[in-house]
């Protein structure tokens, strides 16, 4: 029995009444952005087979940009966004397994907002930081919870400062909220990385860090043991990828990399051992598709992909189809 099964899991056909049971796909979803049109438009990126061009399913429920995401290994959460002259709350849900279909409407977040970044794990979804549309910044985190994500998300956190366009890694039981912007009272870039501890999210994020340079507009992956903050924007835009090692948070961030190119407004998903960095604005949208491999993130990131179209603002979840 124990030699059927083995040979079930390895796809060959079988006799006796077992039924083939396709392995698990893990891939990226990227949503939303700007081409400079907002879109709806969702690619999939299937990690092992990257170098084609992704897959388009979807759509997002409406075209919007500035939007972020976090997901488990069913479903990934894009919350919130930016539409011509208004942000949004809404919370669209992917299902994996069907990401043909147009995203299922959950949420909202409990204001309208876009900007934001978001970390998870396998029951909950963190969107922090941020601007809200008419009123400005926000430290405010929101918490989703998976099971009932048609609720009003719960109002956590907040982040240790008010700011827009950070980026956010995490594990099972942390987020990592690094880099961001203000306009007031003066236009200041940060490297600043919060750290909220899931099980205590009530409390003000810990302060950790830095990133090895103030930046925002970057992108974020991470497996359990460490985050890699891609990219970003500060009088220029940058190419440079900070590695968080969690278990020692408080140190500056290492720097590693660098991506292929020098961008910003990019999106991030990955899986244990690699990180994909797609889209992003240089002097123009493009749809490079970047691979971090996390055990030699020295070297300069391998180019992927690409994504079906040229966008910026979009957001990226990953798990398992």
């Amino acid at each position: 029995m124990l030699k059927e099964i083995k040979m079930e899991l390895a796809g060959l056909s079988l006799t006796g009444g077992f039924t083939y049971i396709a392995p698990p796909i893990e891939a990226g979803w990227f949503g939303g952005g700007r081409t400079p049109a907002r879109v709806s438009t969702v690619d999939r990126i299937t990690f092992a087979t990257d170098t084609a061009t992704a897959t388009v399913r979807g759509p997002l429920s409406l075209n919007i940009s500035a939007t972020a995401a976090a997901g488990n290994s069913d479903y990934g959460w894009f919350g919130g966004g930016y539409t011509p002259n208004t942000g949004r709350s809404t919370v669209q849900r992917i299902t994996y397994a069907t990401d043909t279909a147009t995203a299922s409407v959950r949420g909202p977040l409990s204001a309208a907002k876009y900007q934001m970044a978001a970390a998870g794990n396998e029951t909950n979804g963190w969107f922090g930081g941020g601007y809200v549309y008419a009123l400005g910044p926000t430290s405010t985190v929101d918490r989703i919870t998976y099971t009932t994500d048609t609720a009003t998300a719960s109002v956590r956190g907040p982040l240790s400062l008010t700011r827009f366009l950070p980026a956010a890694a995490g594990n099972t039981t942390d987020g990592w909220f690094g880099g961001g912007r203000v306009f007031s009272p003066a236009d200041i870039v940060y490297s600043r990385v919060d750290r909220i501890t899931y099980a205590t999210d009530t409390a003000t994020a810990s302060v950790r860090g830095p990133l090895s340079g103030a930046r925002y507009s970057l992108a974020a992956a991470g497996n359990t043991t460490d985050g890699w903050f891609g990219a970003g924007y500060n009088a220029g835009n940058s190419s440079t990828v900070g590695r968080i090692t969690y278990a020692t948070d408080t140190a500056t961030a290492s720097v590693r990399g660098p991506l292929s190119l020098a961008r910003r407004y990019l999106a991030a998903a990955g899986n244990t051992t690699d990180g994909w960095f797609g889209g992003g604005y240089t002097t123009t949208p493009v749809s490079t598709v970047d691979r971090i491999t996390y055990a030699t993130d020295t070297a300069t990131a391998s180019v992927r992909g690409p994504l079906s179209s040229a966008r910026y603002q979009l957001a990226a979840a990953g798990g398992i189809q």
